[in-house]
């Protein structure tokens, strides 16, 4: 497949990291990982500037104020999705064959931005001439989900067929910005098999509907679902699924606890403010389409006389200090899950994605 991607990207309103010891996968490292360029215009201003002020009618009686970023409207249009598509994919495609994270660095944010960045900056250490590997990603087929909503931030969903990986799969990006004069940046970005892709729900005009972060029609509110994860991974639950990124993981994180000489500790951490913070779409069945986002760590730790073998080069890329004790690996992952309506209760969430990457390594 392609890569595994993740770029610390600016930090508005985003999450405040508290380890940050290094942090692509458009070689996508999907478990079955993407960045930033500068100086793109903004499109649309005008049509969109009409719709967010929208407002004040005034009368020979007095004046009435429509609050714009109050009033539910379209995130975008299609010919503004395309080309925020269209954008993102030659700044990714420049920073992939350089090896160069500022090329994309405007064009990701959030849980990608993070993972793209652990690809690109490893990638850079390992061949600083850039990508020998490089093929440039090619989009076809694409759709736009694009939802009404009030207020920032706004977002739409691209899914497209890809030239890297399954032919049967099709690539989902979701893209977000905070206001008018922003770029559209790819925050969650997972590849999905195109069979189990679900039906949106969508009004007369074609606009999908978005589920509110504490949703009362869903199994799980989405505000709540990365903790949720999380304390599975810990506890065990019936909430999610079986599958290769929950019993399965859990398995095997219970064979490789203790290794002959070697003890692996696991910390798992939800992401949820900012441009990681979970965004859904309802479908068609009452439930949703929920994207997330949760970080890692991995501590391996030797005992007394025992080594630490580090034969991966993208973790000896991004290793800072020397491992004489102990490891701790970070990894970031953005997730899409089907969550059931609360009438459906009784049904658990279910994983379709799971794609993430390796974004710091700390050696003591």
């Amino acid at each position: 497949m392609s890569r595994v991607l993740g770029v610390p990207s600016r930090r508005r309103l985003r999450e405040i990291r508290p380890v940050r010891t290094g942090g692509r996968f458009l070689g996508l490292r999907r478990y079955d990982g993407l960045r930033r360029a500068g100086g793109f215009p903004s499109y649309g201003r005008t049509a969109l500037l009409t719709t967010a002020v929208t407002a004040l009618a005034l009368t020979a009686s007095g004046c009435v104020v429509v609050r714009g970023d109050l009033e539910v409207v379209a995130t975008t249009t299609p010919a503004q999705a395309a080309r925020a598509l269209k954008d993102f994919t030659a700044a990714y495609n420049k920073a992939d064959k350089a090896y160069d994270q500022s090329r994309d660095a405007s064009r990701v944010t959030g849980a990608l931005a993070d993972i793209d960045g652990g690809k690109l900056r490893s990638g850079a250490k390992l061949n600083p001439g850039g990508n020998p590997n490089h093929v440039a990603l090619k989009l076809t087929d694409v759709t736009y989900t694009i939802p009404k909503k009030a207020g920032w931030p706004r977002w739409f969903v691209a899914d497209a067929d890809a030239n890297k990986g399954n032919k049967t799969d099709r690539w989902l990006f979701v893209f977000t910005r905070d206001g008018l004069t922003d770029l559209w940046e790819v925050s969650f970005l997972t590849v999905v098999p195109r069979a189990d892709l679900p039906e949106f729900k969508k009004d007369e005009n074609g606009y999908a509907q978005v589920v509110t972060p504490n949703d009362p029609e869903l199994s799980v509110a989405p505000a709540e679902l990365p903790d949720r994860y999380v304390t599975y991974l810990r506890e065990d639950s019936a909430l999610f699924a079986d599958g290769p990124y929950t019993s399965e993981k859990r398995s095997e994180r219970r064979r490789n606890a203790t290794k002959p000489g070697l003890a692996r500790q696991f910390i798992d951490e939800a992401l949820t403010n900012g441009d990681y913070a979970p965004v859904g779409l309802r479908t068609t069945d009452g439930g949703a389409l929920v994207f997330f986002t949760t970080r890692h760590y991995q501590k391996q730790t030797a005992a007394q006389g025992v080594s630490i073998p580090v034969r991966d080069p993208a973790v000896k890329a991004l290793m800072t200090g020397e491992p004489k004790q102990s490891l701790t690996l970070e990894f970031v992952n953005n997730q899409a899950v089907l969550d059931p309506a609360r009438t459906n209760s009784d049904q658990p969430v279910t994983f379709l994605s799971q794609v993430g990457g390796l974004t710091g390594a700390k050696g003591e």
